[in-house]
Order: structure tokens, then sequence, then C-alpha cells
């Protein structure tokens, strides 16, 4: 999956880009080829701040699920575990990360905007924790990360309507640090803000912001996991499929 990723570096700052059209949807092969990128940058000294972008009109998607092989790793670990192990190798990256957001990041793609130690939206973009239309839980770590980031109140709000939250709306959540029209060059130069000052300071401080984050979403994905195993195993989440796909609202009973 690495061919999906390109990494370019300008000064102390590395832009790692996903370039998947055409919406840029990710599975547990290429969230671990993205934490492979994120260790080598841990590893160069040169690089004190990461720009975490996309290609296209989607910032991301969701998750892709729908491959025709349900393995993905050596050990023979299935699809979701994997990509949630995945998940708790993004947020053990140790330097910092701005995410430049443009259109929807939707699902897995909202749980991966929140690896970012901040977000930099473009006009139109979009968030959406689109889980509970679909009959599912939430994953990719998002009912920790997210009230972690806007609060609890907030994080209700978007995690029980599934509703699209705008980038205006998303600034007054804390969700967006900032809108721009550029949203990529804008976190470049938050990025570079970030990467003049002293790096070992910077990182020891983003470590004692972050400290226990790493494993809690490991245990947050776990129980996650859990809870839709079960919910797969309804006809709400068959129904809720349906429906996404079928451009309607769910017609759903509770078993």
């Amino acid at each position: 999956m690495k061919q999906h990723l390109s990494v370019t570096r300008e000064g102390h700052v590395a832009t790692v880009v996903i370039d998947r059209p055409p919406h840029n949807h990710v599975n547990a092969a290429l969230i671990h080829a993205l934490a492979d990128v994120l260790d080598e940058l841990d590893a160069d000294t040169e690089v004190r701040a990461i720009v975490l972008a996309t290609e296209g009109r989607v910032f991301c998607g969701g998750a892709d699920l729908s491959g025709d092989k349900p393995l993905t790793t050596d050990d023979g670990e299935s699809e979701t575990p994997a990509l949630y192990r995945g998940a708790f190798r993004l947020f053990s990256a140790k330097k910092p990360i701005v995410a430049a957001i443009q259109g929807a990041a939707v699902g897995a793609g909202l749980g991966l905007a929140l690896v970012a130690d901040f977000r930099v939206a473009a006009p139109e973009a979009k968030f959406s924790a689109n889980f509970v239309t679909l009959g599912f839980h939430a994953g990719f770590g998002i009912s920790l990360t997210l009230p972690r980031v806007i609060g609890g109140q907030h994080a209700s709000l978007m995690l029980l309507t599934g509703r699209r939250v705008k980038a205006d709306e998303a600034l007054r959540f804390g969700l967006v640090d900032q809108i721009a029209p550029d949203a990529r060059t804008a976190a470049q130069a938050l990025a570079a803000e970030i990467a003049a000052n002293a790096p070992l300071a910077v990182e020891a401080t983003r470590a004692t912001l972050r400290a226990g984050l790493a494993e809690a979403v490991r245990e947050r994905t776990e129980h996650e996991r859990a809870e839709q195993d079960r919910l797969m195993q309804t006809h709400d989440f068959r129904e809720g499929l349906q429906a996404v796909a079928e451009r309607r609202p769910g017609r759903f009973r509770r078993n």
C-alpha cells in the first residue's frame, strides 16, 4: 500500500500524502503503511513536524472493508482488528501532525483526522461520524478521541445523529483549528511554525499532552470492535447498509 503514499520535505516539515482515488478509503494495509512512514519520520532527526494530506476532492471517505480477502496480515489477522491495531500505531507517533482536510472526512476518515494534533480545513470540508446511520458502533477509537478534542456534548451530538458537520461549525466545536482556502498550504505553515521551535522540547511537551492516549485508543478499539461484531449480526445493520446504498432513510426495527 506504500504506492498510495508519498513524502516530500521542505525544511524541517515532511508532508505525507495519501492518494487512493476516488475517495481515499483506508484499510488495514494502508493504515499500517502510513504507520511505517510515520515511524521512519520519527527516526529522521531533520523532520520536526508532519503534515498529513490526501489528494482529490475527498479527504477520506472511511474504511474500505470490501476486499476479496478478509485476512490482510502475515499472521492471519482479520481486517478490522488489523485496522485498529494500525490506529494504535498512528497514535504512537512521536512528532506533531497537522492534518489538511478538503472535502469529507467520514467514519474512519474522521478517525484519521483525529490522529493529528491540529486540523486545517478547506471551507467545503465536512466531518461525519456516520456509524449510527449504518446501524453500527463507532470505531477507530473515535468514541474516545472525538470527545477528547471537542468535548462530550458536541461529540454526543455527532455520534448519536450521524450528521455532517460543516467546516464553520467544526471550527466552533474545536474540531478544526483553522479554515483556509488552501488547506494544505496553511497546514504546512502551521507545521513550520511548530518546527521552528526546539525539537526536543516540542516532542517532550507533546508526549506529556498525549500521555496514555495510544494505550487508551488500543483499549477503546477493543471495546468498539466487540460492539461492532455484535451489531453486525442484526437486521438494523443490514438495513443501514442497504439504506445508505439506496440513499434513503433507514427503516430500523431494533433487532
